[in-house]
């Protein structure tokens, strides 16, 4: 039996991860310190026989035995990492430190969930796993985008010194439920605006544009990534679709029968105009695509929403 460590495991995407793990029969260490992360989102696995949560920061270092570890712990979200950003830092860097150490200690496989922030605001579009990106590393965003960028440094040198076994994965925007309703995202800002009537923000003029992966199918794309030997990474993941945020607006207006006005305000410094994933490299060595259309998806977020407020 695979016992599998997932950090950040009771986050949004950490929690699907370890439903997903427990499916298939893995014995699942849930490590989280709860700075984003939530108990309700793994509420229903605390009395699993194969699920044990520990209550940690990776700041510090875990002693743990297991054989492969998905790496999801950093705050994702602007205002949450930018709430503290030498903590995100910390993360980033003296985290993965603490990781990368103990998957060498146990030899174990470990999957680092880097994000498309490592492209900045982009040049290149859609972004390539080649491209170089184009970062301020001393801008608001830092924190988070150059933390994420030394953590794949550390992988891959990591792999090179040492020979541990990592897998980079480059996640692009992200939603479903459990994505927590105030952490300040677009989608998130959206819905909760739409379904209480309340103007929805849209910052710019709207024709900035984003891509959508629902949570399912990213979290099945990081399985298959894990699983994988044809390369350590990184990967993009990500929904190919642009969608811009006007249109992302009126869509979420129109599931919810919304009589919300759309409102537009300034930019904030740093927001990137573009951002695509180039997933040819996800479709040639995972043989993956996401299968999830934006309405549908966004329709079992909403439906997730509405129960969250009406308890």
């Amino acid at each position: 039996m695979t016992t599998t460590l997932v950090t950040g495991g009771a986050g949004f995407l950490g929690s699907h991860l370890c439903d997903r793990l427990i499916e298939r029969g893995d014995e699942v260490i849930c490590v989280d310190n709860f700075f984003t992360g939530g108990k309700r989102n793994i509420e229903h696995l605390l009395d699993h026989p194969r699920f044990e949560l520990i209550r940690h920061d990776i700041v510090h270092p875990l002693h743990v035995e297991c054989d492969q570890i998905f790496n999801l712990a950093c705050p994702a979200s602007p205002p949450a990492y930018q709430y503290n950003p030498i903590k995100t830092i910390k993360t980033s860097t003296v985290g993965m430190v603490n990781v990368l150490g103990l998957a060498k200690r146990c030899r174990a496989r470990v999957l680092q969930s880097s994000t498309s922030e490592v492209y900045g605001d982009p040049h290149v579009h859609p972004q390539t796993e080649d491209y170089w990106g184009h970062v301020n590393p001393i801008g608001p965003r830092s924190c988070y985008d150059e933390g994420k960028r030394v953590a794949e440094s550390l992988c891959v040198n990591y792999h090179r010194e040492n020979g541990v076994d990592v897998r980079i994965v480059r996640i692009f925007n992200t939603y479903g439920p459990r994505m927590d309703p105030q952490d300040g995202r677009v989608i998130s800002n959206f819905i909760n605006q739409a379904i209480q009537d309340e103007p929805i923000t849209i910052y710019g003029d709207g024709s900035h544009s984003r891509s959508f992966c629902y949570v399912d199918d990213l979290i099945e794309a990081m399985l298959r990534m894990m699983e994988q030997t044809e390369t350590i990474g990184p990967v993009n993941i990500g929904n190919p679709t642009e969608t811009s945020l006007l249109d992302l607006a009126q869509t979420i207006r129109s599931i919810t029968n919304s009589q919300s006005e759309i409102t537009h305000h300034p930019l904030p410094q740093d927001d990137p105009k573009q951002r695509c994933p180039d997933i040819t490299l996800a479709k040639k060595v995972l043989d993956w695509t996401p299968q999830v259309e934006l309405r549908p998806g966004l329709e079992k977020t909403i439906a997730h929403y509405r129960s969250l407020l009406e308890s």
